[in-house]
């Protein structure tokens, strides 16, 4: 099983440019064991890093931020900064570690960020990005990506997105990422900002209808497969976040679904054995099974035995010394609640539409 992950990665490798579907990136979430779980259910996604600050890169520890494994391609570093040498310094970096895209924040509302001049706070500064990614284009071979907000508190969406857009495509930005809502920098906490704007995907597919010669992609809010498919009527690509990461079960379906590729959906307990070398050589390392399972917690979602497998890993999995013993354990406690025989087609049991 394992081996035959590593085949289908390498297929994600020729992906290209492809960015039909994309797993948002988020802080404290989408880390290194994170996406590789996520490349074993979704083998041509394309996967984010987790912001990482210029000032982490440059003046601290680079290579524990970004070492990859080689099966999570094709995965993009997102950068969160302003100051163009910083991130060219950076994006240098991100190249020769092997990263086949750079994106850059434009969309993070956290305190932190705003005093950083850097996230949501850009969109009020689109030469400046534009300047940003002028340079960075300039250092780097992969592409550079901008991912953004419509807005940021009174600005109009209609102005604020389409002047962001404007400005870096003029010095030749192909690709942007765009979270179809407002950031609300005054008022709203980050998590209220992930929900309370209200979201407009007109105006997303307005802009992709505008500038066919753009990549777009859509991102806020698509909590389906179902979903994806209907705004990939109107736009390149869609960018799911927290549904991707709560319930990642149906990431199995993503390069039938999504990508028309001719395979047969991945069972999250499929899923799940092919980790387990991984999770074997992490433990080798000194890598706490908790750091890994708790990107697992959300697998079966809405299915019978998701309690258990959520109790199991979340109790027994952060116990000293835990091992693969603990997702077996939870894995037998899932199973036990299948149905038999399975009145699904093959390779549908456990699978969310």
């Amino acid at each position: 099983m394992h081996n035959s992950a590593a085949t289908q990665a390498l297929v994600a490798s020729n992906a290209g440019d492809d960015w039909r579907l994309c797993v948002a990136p988020m802080i404290d979430v989408t880390d290194r064991h994170c996406r590789y779980f996520h490349r074993l259910l979704a083998p041509r996604a394309r996967l984010y890093t987790e912001m990482i600050t210029t000032g982490a890169l440059l003046h601290g520890d680079a290579q524990r931020h970004l070492d990859f494994n080689r099966q999570e391609h094709p995965v993009a570093l997102q950068l969160g900064g302003s100051e163009p040498d910083a991130l060219v310094a950076s994006a240098k970096l991100g190249a020769q570690w092997g990263y086949d895209e750079i994106n850059l924040n434009v969309g993070c509302p956290s305190d932190r960020v705003q005093s950083g001049r850097f996230g949501a706070c850009l969109m009020r500064e689109p030469q400046l990005v534009a300047d940003c990614m002028a340079a960075m284009a300039e250092a780097v071979d992969v592409p550079v990506t901008v991912k953004c907000r419509i807005g940021v508190d009174e600005q109009e969406p209609t102005e604020a997105l389409f002047a962001m857009v404007e400005a870096c495509a003029a010095v030749g930005v192909k690709t942007f990422i765009v979270h179809a809502r407002k950031a609300w920098l005054k008022g709203l906490s980050p998590k209220e900002n992930r929900d309370i704007p209200p979201l407009d995907y007109p105006l997303v597919w307005r802009l992709k209808a505008e500038r066919p010669d753009l990549t777009i992609i859509i991102n806020g809010g698509i909590a389906t497969l179902d979903e994806a498919l209907g705004h990939l009527d109107h736009v390149d690509g869609v960018m799911m976040g927290r549904a991707a990461y709560h319930d990642a079960g149906q990431l199995g379906q993503v390069d039938r679904r999504i990508f028309g590729e001719d395979v047969a959906d991945l069972d999250a307990a499929d899923a799940v054995r092919a980790y387990l070398p991984y999770v074997e050589a992490q433990l080798e390392t000194g890598v706490p099974l908790a750091h890994m399972t708790r990107h697992m917690l959300g697998l079966f979602h809405g299915r019978k035995g998701a309690r258990t497998w959520r109790r199991i890993l979340t109790v027994e999995g952060s116990k000293a010394g835990a091992g693969i013993e603990v997702i077996l354990a939870a894995l037998e406690g899932v199973e036990q609640t299948r149905p038999s025989p399975n009145p699904l087609p093959q390779g549908e049991g456990f699978l969310v539409s």
